[in-house]
């Protein structure tokens, strides 16, 4: 399969209209703990997918300097804050990061107020462990004790990312702490992949489960982290040979199709799409960036052929697992259901916007030729 710049910028046309077409459909049932309803699905919620969702969509705009885009996401954000923001946690955070992003590039005054005042309710307020991490509390769920990688990408991205933005370097300092202490109990030094959590509860790491989609958040998120903020040299020189023993474990480990499976090293669970475009984005950028060797290039490339079969007409990235909860055993991961996703719809997008920077570099000859 060739991959020509017109095909993918149709496809991230389509991608956004899949992601604003969001709606539940009444199938999962997760009340809040504060007793409201938990909506993860439809895009005018405020949750960790559509936080996802809105990263992308501004990565999109930043790409494309998209105007429509820009009123799309500052509309977003003007209604939501309206209407009152919800109890802090770690999964309601996500949004921050997107409009972190947003206020570095237009300085509206808007944002700085609300930005700063999370920011401060996130060093002050939010649960952490020993040595100083954040616990993986959520909307509907305290996980006392616990670390899960996604911490990283809905929490230390937003930190770093506004910390460097706004000077605060405490800000920076705090995401660089994040990275590093869960390097430390969820990178497996057998493998080289991430762990889905670990307890100080017993200290284990649950079903040592090589999840794949909390493998993308630390592919994508390391990467995106260099990007966002200035980080130590010797934390990005440590985080970097981190993130290269992950994609050495990867690169193994992606199917025939180009996508990767919901447990990484389980030929029974199924391929899996949103974690696949989290790996494409990172395999891609991180050789753009010369962090990787043209073997990167390659399985990035083959993991956007992968991405790109399974846009529907409708622009719905398919075969997305729904958000999965911390399992205890690996059958857990196996039985995660399929569901569109704002973060499935976002990781597509952050994938095919990467390919699209390659496809000019590499691909015009062939697609004029086509």
């Amino acid at each position: 399969m060739g991959l020509f710049a017109r095909d993918i910028r149709h496809k991230l046309d389509l991608l956004v209209a899949g992601m604003t077409g969001l709606k539940a459909d009444g199938r999962f049932h997760e009340p809040n703990l504060d007793g409201t309803a938990g909506d993860y699905i439809s895009f005018d919620s405020w949750e960790w997918p559509q936080g996802v969702g809105l990263y992308g969509l501004i990565r999109l705009w930043l790409f494309t300097g998209n105007n429509d885009l820009k009123t799309l996401i500052e509309n977003w954000y003007t209604s939501r804050i309206e209407a009152g923001l919800p109890t802090l946690n770690v999964n309601t955070t996500a949004p921050m990061l997107g409009l972190s992003v947003l206020w570095r590039e237009t300085r509206d005054p808007r944002w700085q107020p609300v930005l700063d005042a999370w920011a401060n309710r996130v060093m002050s307020e939010m649960g952490r462990t020993h040595e100083g991490a954040f616990e993986h509390h959520v909307s509907d769920k305290v996980n006392n004790d616990e670390l899960w990688d996604d911490t990283l990408y809905m929490v230390a991205l937003f930190l770093a990312s506004y910390g460097q933005a706004s000077g605060r370097s405490e800000l920076v300092d705090e995401a660089a702490r994040q990275f590093l202490v869960h390097t430390r109990y969820l990178a497996d030094r057998k493998t080289g992949l991430w762990f889905h959590g670990w307890t100080f509860q017993g200290h284990h790491n649950f079903a040592e489960a090589r999840w794949a989609r909390g493998n993308a958040w630390i592919t994508a998120g390391m990467l995106d982290l260099f990007d966002l903020a200035d980080m130590p040299t010797p934390v990005k020189d440590y985080l970097l040979g981190v993130l290269i023993a992950q994609v050495n474990a990867l690169l193994p480990l992606q199917t025939a199709s180009g996508a990767w499976r919901t447990l990484l090293d389980d030929p029974s669970s199924y391929e899996e799409i949103s974690a696949t475009a989290g790996f494409g984005y990172g395999f891609l950028k991180g050789y753009r960036l010369g962090l990787g060797t043209p073997e990167w290039r390659t399985a990035g490339l083959k993991a956007v052929e992968a991405v790109l079969a399974n846009i529907d007409a409708s622009g719905t990235v398919l075969n997305v697992s729904y958000g999965t909860r911390m399992g205890h055993d690996l059958q857990f991961y196996r039985d995660i259901p399929i569901q569109p996703t704002g973060y499935g719809q976002a990781l597509a997008i952050l994938c095919l916007s990467e390919a699209i920077r390659h496809v000019d570099a590499h691909g015009d000859e062939q697609e004029q030729a086509a």
